[in-house]
């Protein structure tokens, strides 16, 4: 664990790179840290610089490596005296940190972390939302995708373990709880020998009070059982908002992938969903550049996001990740073909997505107070049930009245942007 190779009564600073996984497996290490009496500073005051990397993407890498490099600099000067270089990034590439980083002085890659959960948090999100992270590592294992090799096996948290937590933060009051994992839907299917999301979603409905909002992200699509489905439908505590990466539609593409689905089992699912739960919000991610992809595989995909008319849609350009089975795919595409896709495939989403925001004036929207606008006195900075915190868009909110943060009020919407809306308050 870093707090034996660190000791206590430090001033430490962390540095957070990558997703909100990455968030709260650092929130564990300042809990931990903290128990032993260490002081968390801002980097110009520390004694010791704890960065937690990502090493997912090359533009991941890239980031997390600049900051190192930072930190060298800054203990070069003599205003550090301890480095401490953990996560993914720290996991995957261990032997090169070591060889280019002398002034590196602990290395803890994930898996060595073997987060404690019952460790208590210091939270790095705002006090009204929280992630509640249930899972580790993947069970499908896409041939683009290093996690597996970087997080290990999957392992799902205890029941119990998770339930104590819940509890925890609903006594903090917390509104809003975003459930993550790499693949959520395949919680419990380690240790309870089948996916158990919806049996895990109501022990937590039990204990929530002060929360009102429970977001599920991240969903493998395969995974997605009627029971899950059911449930959300079914509870008006859980969000109607599915985050579930596509990748792609081709079957040449999604078999090369290793995504164990089709196109008709992916429409199949589509319609389902939506039929099971009409109001529904579905966000997704698609790669583009896959090797081999050719230009009608990916007008393919082009089509299907125009003809699904996905509410909110990430775009990723392939990654050619070493260790990966991708890697050793012939047919590799060009940066600059994948610029051109990239570009494409969001500017078929831009025009949807408009045409979805559109739809919502005049209509009356929950929102839940992230921040008073910085510039403009009465207004504040919110988000629907529609809405994940940091990677979906905002909603506008003109009040006279003085809202609080974790305020959660009823907006008439009156105007849309292309992600983002603009209300009054009601």
């Amino acid at each position: 664990m870093i707090s034996e190779q660190i000791g206590s009564n430090n001033k430490i600073a962390l540095v957070n790179f990558g997703c909100a996984r990455n968030l709260v497996d650092s929130q564990i290490i300042l809990g931990e840290l903290t128990k032993n009496k260490n002081k968390i500073v801002d980097i110009s005051k520390a004694e010791v610089a704890i960065i937690n990397t990502c090493g997912f993407i090359e533009s991941a890498k890239k980031e997390s490596l600049d900051a190192i490099v930072e930190l060298v600099d800054l203990k070069k000067e003599g205003k550090l005296k301890k480095i401490v270089v953990a996560g993914c990034l720290a996991e995957r590439y261990k032997a090169v940190i070591e060889k280019e980083f002398k002034e590196v002085d602990v290395i803890v890659g994930v898996q060595q972390l073997q987060k404690d959960q019952a460790v208590k948090q210091v939270r790095l999100t705002p006090g009204h939302f929280a992630y509640l992270k249930i899972c580790e590592s993947c069970y499908n294992k896409c041939s683009f995708c290093a996690i597996p090799g970087i997080k290990g096996e999957f392992r799902s948290r205890s029941i119990g373990s998770i339930i104590e937590e819940v509890k925890t933060l609903d006594k903090e009051k917390v509104r809003e709880l975003n459930m993550i994992g790499q693949d959520i839907t395949a919680y419990g299917i380690d240790i309870y020998k089948k996916k158990s999301l919806a049996r895990l979603l109501k022990a937590i409905l039990k204990e929530t009070k002060n929360i009102k909002w429970i977001r599920l992200l991240y969903m493998f699509p395969t995974h997605i059982t009627d029971d899950l489905l059911d449930i959300i439908a079914s509870e008006d505590k859980i969000c109607k908002y599915m985050d579930i990466p596509f990748q792609h539609i081709n079957n040449n593409i999604l078999k090369r992938m290793n995504r164990n689905i089709t196109k008709k089992q992916t429409i199949g699912l589509m319609n389902r969903i939506r039929e099971k739960i009409p109001q529904v919000r579905i966000r997704t991610s698609f790669i583009v550049g896959f090797p081999q992809e050719t230009d009608d595989e990916f007008e393919e995909l082009v089509d299907f996001v125009k003809e699904q008319r996905f509410d909110k849609v990430g775009v990723f350009k392939y990654s050619h990740e070493e260790d990966t089975p991708a890697y050793k795919l012939s047919g590799q595409i060009s940066e600059k073909v994948k610029d051109v896709r990239y570009n494409k495939l969001m500017g078929a989403q831009l025009e949807v997505s408009k045409d979805i925001q559109e739809r919502f004036i005049g209509r009356d929207l929950m929102v839940l107070i992230d921040e008073p606008h910085l510039e403009d006195k009465g207004v504040y900075v919110g988000r629907s049930e529609y809405d994940a915190p940091e990677v979906d868009g905002v909603v506008y909110v003109h009040s006279t009245k003085k809202l609080k943060v974790g305020d959660l009020v009823k907006v008439r919407i009156t105007d849309a942007y292309d992600y983002d809306l603009l209300g009054d308050l009601v």
